[in-house]
């Protein structure tokens, strides 16, 4: 029963960070018009919030080529530097403009291992204000099932009001 307690306090905790994180951010950026400083920004005080966050950045449309994904802003080693729309978790996500958790990366489907450190991973779409995807964001982790619902839906939370 304790288990079931820690569990559920954690997640708590969780979510009232994220939700903290969410302001921080909007007073960051406010008034900040410029997208990629707003990504940078995002990722930045992402990947310094949590610790089971490993890799966390975007990757960007690319509006040269058609169906595929350019690493944009991101913290944490070296990432791939394109992926194309439905290869891998994010371009699954791209793809299918759904959100992608995934508790271990080596059993999903074509999963591109840009480090093979990266253990579990979580991918949502970026949309802007007129409804069209502009960039994934992918945070991965070095630790199996590191993301669940409360993740996804403070990171939904914080690229709606940032992007959306």
């Amino acid at each position: 029963m304790a288990e079931a307690f820690n569990d559920k306090t954690l997640a708590a905790d969780k979510a009232v960070r994220y939700a903290e994180l969410a302001d921080e951010i909007a007073s960051v950026l406010d008034g900040e018009p410029n997208v990629t400083a707003r990504m940078a920004t995002v990722t930045s005080m992402l990947a310094n919030s949590f610790d089971h966050y490993f890799w966390t950045g975007f990757y960007v449309v690319d509006p040269t080529r058609e169906r595929e994904l350019v690493v944009g802003p991101y913290q944490g080693t070296l990432g791939c530097l394109r992926i194309a729309f439905g290869r891998g978790v994010c371009g699954a996500a791209a793809q299918s403009g759904q959100t992608q958790l995934v508790a271990d990366v080596h059993a999903f489907p074509g999963h591109i291992a840009c480090d093979s450190r990266s253990q579990s991973e979580i991918v949502l779409p970026v949309f802007d204000r007129a409804g069209q995807l502009i960039a994934v964001l992918d945070v991965d982790s070095d630790r199996p099932a590191a993301f669940d619902a409360v993740d996804q839906q403070g990171l939904e939370r914080i690229l709606k009001s940032t992007f959306g």
